[in-house]
């Protein structure tokens, strides 16, 4: 399924006045995983300024012992501090990377920005090298603006 075929269904999804937030987010977590064959685990951190870690919040994919990440630790630390899309290709080439498993060949991490301030972030995780184009950001920023919706 295009990017352009699943914005209706995030939508959708977000706008369920039957379902919670949380059940919003896994909802779309797994509406990612089953229609993008290289979206492999796909989930939500949110951020605790105070204490100033990630916290995993809904996903879908392989289970992960990283449920709490410190700011600036692996790429999702890092764009706790930098509020910045990242796109790593090769998780191998990377210094700052947390390995979650073997598996794992790419990551993509977006902000999700609530008036104007970074509160987490969705994390997406390939099996496959360099899957990820600027098609997969836009839409995944899109998405994010969705989500957004439901903080505000």
């Amino acid at each position: 399924m295009k990017f352009k075929e699943l914005q209706p269904k995030i939508i959708e999804l977000t706008t369920n006045s039957a379902t919670s937030r949380d059940e919003k987010l896994l909802a779309i977590c797994a509406l990612l995983s089953n229609n993008i064959s290289y979206y492999n685990w796909v989930g939500f951190y949110f951020a605790n300024h105070d204490t100033k870690t990630l916290h995993l919040g809904p996903y879908v994919g392989a289970e992960t012992d990283h449920t709490v990440i410190p700011f600036g630790k692996g790429i999702c630390g890092q764009v706790a501090e930098s509020n910045s899309n990242f796109v790593v290709p090769d998780v191998a080439a990377q210094d700052n990377y947390i390995a979650c498993s073997f598996t794992v060949k790419s990551e993509i991490v977006i902000p999700l920005f609530v008036n104007g301030i970074n509160i987490g972030q969705i994390d997406i995780d390939s099996h496959v090298i360099d899957p990820f184009t600027e098609a997969d950001e836009k839409f995944l920023e899109f998405v994010n603006q969705e989500v957004a919706k439901l903080f505000s």
